[in-house]
């Protein structure tokens, strides 16, 4: 009988062990609550002090407080670290709150982070400056970017978009009122389709007009008509549709002028105008020509890019554009347009150069990221900001099916445009469905 307990025991504590091995190999957000979060938690706890003190985050304490530790206490003097203000675990990690002491800045912390990373046995630590004196330590348990699952609890608002996930398990999102304008750059198969068809999803949703330029004769952007008010599919068109765009400007300029106001925003909702985000789907097919004949019309769509970058803000129109490459040799006009484009995402890509164009002129730090990202992780991408903050970023898995599907589905949202009206697509075909009745008449089989 004793023998067959102490089989049974180590069944068990086999299969226990095996059914860890799994969950940290499958379900690594398992496995992390489990397992991770309490080690990590211990380990924090224990060796915060030491930590501090040999990642030189630590300072002298004023003259007061070592008065009374030296004459009250009577204990020696000892450095002092960033005081621990909220600790808490999360599905992908820990998020701790330091207050810092006189003589830390935040840039001293992320500095750090990578020693605190391997102190601590975490993934990734990012850290966030939430107040003056006030960070935030997120620290990632496991790889969230492998398997990306977005988070329940997203910031919600009228021009708020859910893209990605961030390396710290938080959501990347496109607020296209705090960030009017960007730009995302990426190699073939880098997954720069992918992050456009996760932002046409979200925002087609909204209560948004979507204008799409997609001069590779619409391949990317003509499953998307039925959401599309306007879509452009040659040089020619996208020409012509900027125009248009311009001239649709200046009449909302008109309108804020009449009611004195600064932007769209501040208009009564019952006359404000629908936003409209341009998504530009390959912006070196409007800077090349093939002829010299063809340069005034370059020039003439780059002045009207350009311009609506400058002005289009206020009036509700934004700026998608998406390429290969961006730099000075597309022409002239190309670095004036993408200084105007503040929000930036950079896949992978084949030199140090496109990067650079990138992120070079707002955070020269996440070149390095970008020019390091693997050929078999396709969506991840590093997003940058005019504020010098960056973070690495993947999007979700979406086919260019469901996209479409979806709309499909929200096609009654696409608002009609009398300006924009001569370039409305054409309905795509509905997919044949599978219950569909046959149309061949079945023949009986000769005996």
């Amino acid at each position: 009988m004793s023998d067959l307990a102490t089989v049974l025991e180590v069944t068990g504590a086999l299969g226990g062990i095996g059914s860890l091995g799994y969950a940290k190999a499958r379900a690594p957000r398992v496995y992390w609550s489990l397992v991770g979060l309490p080690v990590a938690w211990g380990r924090f706890t224990l060796t915060y002090r030491s930590t501090m003190d040999v990642c030189d985050l630590t300072v002298q304490p004023s003259g007061l407080r070592a008065f009374m530790v030296r004459n009250v206490a009577r204990r020696d003097v000892q450095p002092v670290p960033p005081k621990v203000r909220r600790l808490r675990g999360t599905s992908t990690g820990l998020r701790v709150a330091l207050r810092l002491p006189a003589g830390l800045e935040p840039a001293d912390v992320a500095a750090a982070s990578e020693r605190l990373r391997h102190a601590w046995g975490v993934h990734s630590v990012n850290v966030v400056e939430i107040k003056p004196g006030v960070v935030e330590l997120r620290m990632t348990g496991y790889d969230v970017l492998s398997r990306v699952r977005m988070p329940r609890r997203i910031k919600a608002g009228p021009m708020v978009v859910p893209v990605a996930l961030r390396e710290d398990g938080s959501a990347y999102v496109r607020d296209y009122r705090k960030v009017p304008h960007a730009l995302t750059l990426g190699a073939n198969q880098s997954g720069k389709s992918m992050y456009q068809r996760n932002l046409i999803v979200g925002l087609a949703k909204l209560p948004v007009g979507l204008v799409g330029i997609d001069c590779k004769r619409g391949v990317e952007q003509s499953a998307y008509a039925p959401r599309l008010s306007a879509l452009a599919t040659t040089p020619e068109q996208a020409s012509n549709l900027l125009e248009e765009l311009v001239g649709l400007m200046e009449k909302r300029f008109d309108l804020l002028s009449a009611h004195k106001v600064a932007e769209l925003w501040d208009l009564p909702a019952s006359i404000r105008p629908v936003p409209l985000v341009v998504l530009v789907d390959e912006v070196a097919e409007l800077f090349l020509v093939a002829a010299k004949k063809d340069e005034e019309r370059r020039d003439r769509m780059v002045m009207q890019l350009v311009r609506i970058a400058q002005m289009a803000r206020a009036v509700g129109i934004y700026l998608e554009i998406c390429g290969q490459r961006f730099g000075a040799e597309l022409g002239k006009g190309a670095t004036m347009l993408r200084a105007q484009l503040t929000g930036r995402v950079v896949h992978r890509v084949n030199d140090k150069q496109t990067a650079e164009m990138g992120l070079g002129d707002i955070a020269p730090e996440a070149v390095f990221a970008a020019t390091t990202i693997a050929p078999d992780r396709p969506g991840v991408a590093v997003a940058g900001d005019s504020s010098g903050g960056w973070s690495r970023i993947r999007t979700p898995q979406t086919t260019p099916a469901e996209a479409a599907a979806v709309c499909r589905a929200f096609a009654h949202l696409a608002p009609d445009l009398d300006a924009l009206a001569s370039f409305r697509p054409a309905m795509p075909a509905e997919p044949a469905s599978d219950d569909a009745p046959s149309l061949v008449k079945p023949q009986p089989v000769a005996e």
